[in-house]
């Protein structure tokens, strides 16, 4: 994933970052909150993913740079004019405003876009397990792919630390077993306490701690009489 780097300019003065600070402040202002865990999305199973965007997403990297030469380029202007940065209101200043405020949105974009995806990553370990779909491999680049196995080995690493499971269902099941139907042949599996061997269209009683990685990942379903 590419990263946002500033072009190489001389740095600004402080009354030229202090123009970009009082800038930034009204923007923060108008900031929608925080988008909400998608974890907890009741429309995540329906949610659209589509292949991260590399191409369009290096075109608004390199329009930002544009923006943040323009717009230094402005405030030099107007600080080697000796004019006043907090108080004039000339063509200069209403031009590095125009840029300022189009590096910002352009920037909460790319964050937005990010964290959308990053959300969607995080969810699909709780609906598919610590393996993607091949599908979803597909679909993700390099750097989300391993943010996928990093975010998957922290949860295991606190589920294995507490001795806690926290995939299985959030209320409490009336049955601690269900009667399973095997849709793909899995072949012989080792449980805590035996193995069977799972072919598919069998069907089987098992645990439901034991069932829900595969019904998870599309193996089994629960069968109801």
């Amino acid at each position: 994933m590419p990263r946002f780097s500033s072009p190489s300019v001389p740095p600004l003065s402080p009354t030229g970052r202090s123009f970009l600070t009082a800038a930034s402040a009204s923007v923060r202002r108008s900031s929608p909150p925080p988008l909400a865990s998608v974890r907890s999305h009741p429309a995540l199973a329906k949610c659209i993913f589509t292949s991260f965007n590399s191409d369009l997403f290096d075109q608004v990297i390199s329009e930002c740079n544009e923006h943040s030469l323009q717009l230094q380029s402005l405030i030099r202007k107007i600080e080697e004019q000796n004019l006043d940065m907090q108080t004039t209101r000339n063509e200069d200043h209403f031009g590095a405003v125009i840029h300022h405020l189009s590096l910002v949105r352009n920037k909460r974009c790319l964050m937005a876009y990010m964290y959308n995806r990053a959300e969607i990553i995080q969810g699909l370990r709780w609906k598919v397990g610590p393996v993607l779909p091949q599908e979803m491999q597909e679909k993700v680049n390099y750097l989300e792919e391993e943010y996928f196995k990093d975010h998957s080995a922290a949860i295991e690493s606190y589920m294995s630390e507490m001795d806690l499971d926290l995939t299985v269902d959030m209320v409490p099941p009336k049955d601690p077993y269900i009667q399973v139907r095997v849709l793909d042949d899995i072949g012989e599996v080792c449980l805590d306490d035996h193995s069977i061997s799972l072919a598919k269209h069998s069907l089987h009683f098992l645990r439901r701690t034991d069932a829900e990685p595969f019904i998870s990942q599309g193996l089994m379903e629960e069968f109801l009489e």
